[in-house]
């Protein structure tokens, strides 16, 4: 038997008595990859930028360890999120001589290991694994009182998922999201109620859902001690990816492995943080070096993928982000050569948009480029039709990314469904088809809970599909309507082919291509409408839009729309997230701050470029004079007080003194006026608009 570490042994071909042959494995490797790379054995915390190289980081470091005889290539358990990241660490680590390492997502080593150790545990027939917990949540849903259609029981599902992997049980439930103020699908003691009956149906028919490997798997390691000192003498080493968005669950589960050991190697950006909704928190890798005192950490801050010009955009847009703590002010720094500065424009309406995107796009093709390295991404999966619509006009192949087509849609099949069924009405189109849409989840407001409100947002786009009819033909009628649905769908269907990608932000992560166009850019779509008044929230939107703008390599084309029709009010607002953004020569700059020429808004006193939150809202430097009306702002003051009493929240989240100070100083006289302060987005404007003009009417009387 050869030794793992002689020349002879094919695992190690780059390996010469135990030593790493440098040139191979450092070959490549900048400065700060190296460190990181052959730090010793211990706690390693790699603070790794898009585009840094941190998968080329941590499976050399994984070949060093092995390589150097600090650990078996058997011993080491590499944990990543997605089944595609793990199998690509796969591959790498083979052509580097190391095919026994165990890249894993959580939930496949958990059930691994859950298996192997069932018969000491639990003991009898292994539980089945729930492949799909709708049927189980729909019948505690009906025994709970709560709503059963399919967006519901989506809502609700993915709640139970939350409280699993925030660690709390149906009966804490109700207080924890009381204390987070968490929008919950439905009133938060029933919401309990149904995970509460969800899982003794599911203990009952005795199932695991893929929280429940984790929760077992951890439980068994904490409860028996036999079984942990068997699991860690097999595996001594482990590497986490996409450590900034572990849940408290994905942690206690790493803690069981780990015990009292230390041989852990993290790698995370808490900039690319954009799935606290679903659990994650950066909180893990953020107090990483607190945790491990004695912790190497190494920061990667060179960028591979994108040009000068993108990682500059990148780095303005995140390095305005609120309340950043040291560990998440990672600064790019491009290594490729300079490429053209990224587009921004402004368009009338969303159909023109999407035409011109439409057109750049084909155009791009004709000249040589891929139609596989374009990409289209938006913030919720309605867009995309509109979208799919112009490409198809325009000849353009296309594929859609985690979501279906839009006609695809089970609400929307539902909704042609019921148009084409729908007898004579005596109404306007527009007015009918609410009318027809209103009983399968077309409401006045948009609901709460994900899925819902994504239901609701494509209901809302056939709304707009029928308005944009009838601009064009005004005596259109639902038999008319409905066939121009069907027409669309079947242009919108061609043959399944490698084309331009077209994908929501979230879908978006962990992939890059040569162009990215990023659309929809106005406040309530980026930022989300119901993100408004949460300044966490916010900047979750921050960073979704950070991790679109670091998908593109070479090419960025960033636009946005005044209304949603042809026609409609212009009353739309580019996102908050552009200032800074647009440089000062660029054509869009006049357009995008009010025909001022610049992009970098100006004081209105002194001339100088503004700098912070509170001098953008107040439209001057926060120590130039103040023409505030002060019994306007103490009325204003007055009002947002009652309102928070009514609330039960803190008054800065009804508006903060900064846009109140703005109002009193601006006095805005009608909605045009009113929008165009920061800090009032479109829920707002609904919700407080008309009593903040009113007030304002008052105070000139």
């Amino acid at each position: 038997m050869h030794d793992s570490t002689t020349a002879a042994d094919p695992v190690f071909p780059w390996c010469q008595d135990g030593v790493v042959s440098a040139p191979t494995l450092e070959s490549g490797l900048d400065d700060e990859q190296l460190a990181a790379v052959t730090a010793p054995r211990g706690p390693v915390c790699v603070l790794a930028g898009a585009g840094t190289g941190k998968t080329r980081t941590i499976t050399r470091r994984i070949a060093h360890l092995a390589g150097t005889g600090h650990v078996a290539p058997g011993q080491v358990l590499a944990v990543t999120f997605t089944a595609r990241a793990a199998g690509e660490m796969r591959t790498r680590l083979r052509g580097l001589g190391i095919p026994g390492v165990q890249a894993r997502t959580f939930h496949a080593a958990a059930l691994r290991q859950l298996r192997y150790f069932w018969p000491r545990v639990v003991g009898g027939p292994q539980w089945q694994l729930l492949e799909g917990k709708l049927r189980i949540v729909g019948q505690a849903a009906v025994r709970a009182k709560a709503g059963t259609d399919a967006a519901s029981l989506r809502d609700l599902a993915g709640e139970i998922e939350w409280a699993k992997a925030s660690l709390l049980t149906p009966d804490g439930y109700p207080a924890a999201v009381a204390k987070l103020r968490r929008d919950t699908p439905g009133p938060a003691e029933q919401v309990a109620a149904v995970y509460a009956g969800y899982e003794a149906l599911k203990n009952r028919a005795e199932m695991l859902d893929f929280d429940d490997l984790l929760l077992h798997t951890a439980a068994a390691l904490e409860e028996h001690t036999g079984v942990a000192e068997e699991f860690r003498d097999r595996y001594r080493c482990f590497v986490v990816d996409e450590y900034q968005d572990v849940t408290a669950l994905q942690q206690r589960v790493l803690d069981a492995w780990l015990g009292e050991r230390d041989d852990l190697t993290v790698v995370g950006d808490a900039n690319q943080t954009i799935y606290t909704f679903a659990g994650a928190s950066p909180r893990h890798l953020l107090e990483f070096p607190r945790r491990f005192p004695e912790a190497v950490v190494v920061r990667l801050q060179r960028d591979y993928r994108s040009t000068p010009q993108v990682v500059s955009a990148a780095n303005t847009l995140i390095g305005a982000a609120h309340g950043r703590v040291a560990g998440s002010r990672l600064k790019l720094i491009g290594q490729l050569p300079p490429g053209p500065e990224p587009d921004f424009t402004e368009h009338d309406d969303e159909p023109a948009e999407a035409a011109a995107a439409a057109k750049k796009i084909a155009r791009m093709i004709a000249d040589g480029t891929q139609a596989s390295e374009i990409a289209v991404l938006f913030r919720i999966n309605a867009q995309s039709e509109v979208y799919e619509q112009a490409l198809t006009e325009v000849g353009v192949p296309y594929q859609v990314r985690g979501g279906e087509r839009f006609f695809q849609r089970p609400e929307v099949r539902r909704a042609m469904i019921a148009i084409r069924s729908a007898g004579p009405v005596d109404a306007p189109l527009v007015d009918a088809v609410r009318a027809v849409l209103a009983p399968i989840g077309l409401t006045a407001e948009p609901p709460s809970g994900a899925q819902q409100r994504a239901q609701w947002e494509s209901l809302l786009a056939i709304v707009e599909l029928a308005e944009e009819l009838v601009a064009v033909e005004a005596a259109a009628d639902l038999r008319r309507f409905a066939a121009e649905l069907e027409a669309r769908a079947d242009a919108s269907h061609p043959p399944t082919v490698q084309g331009v990608t077209l994908a929501s932000l979230h879908a978006a992560k962990g992939l890059e291509w040569d162009v990215v166009f990023l659309v929809g850019l106005v406040d309530g779509t980026l930022p989300i409408q119901h993100a408004d008044g949460d300044d966490e929230a916010i900047e979750e939107e921050r960073r979704l839009l950070y991790v679109g703008l670091t998908r593109a390599r070479r090419r960025l084309s960033l636009s946005w729309a005044l209304s949603r029709q042809p026609g409609g009010p212009r009353r739309r607002r580019r996102s908050r997230f552009l200032y800074g953004l647009i440089p000062d020569e660029h054509p869009a700059s006049r357009i995008a701050n009010g025909g001022r020429g610049a992009s970098k808004p100006r004081c209105r006193v002194c001339g100088s470029p503004l700098l912070g939150a509170d001098a953008m809202k107040l439209r001057r430097c926060t120590d130039c004079p103040s023409d505030v009306d002060v019994e306007l702002l103490d009325r204003l003051r007055g009002w947002r007080a009652d309102e928070a009493r009514q609330q039960q929240v803190p008054a800065y989240v009804i508006f903060t003194d900064a846009t109140l100070t703005t109002i009193a100083e601006h006095r805005p006289a009608d909605v045009a006026s009113l929008v165009r302060i920061p800090g009032i987005g479109a829920r707002k404007l609904d919700r407080y608009g008309e009593a903040v003009l009113g007030l304002v009417a008052e105070s000139g009387s």
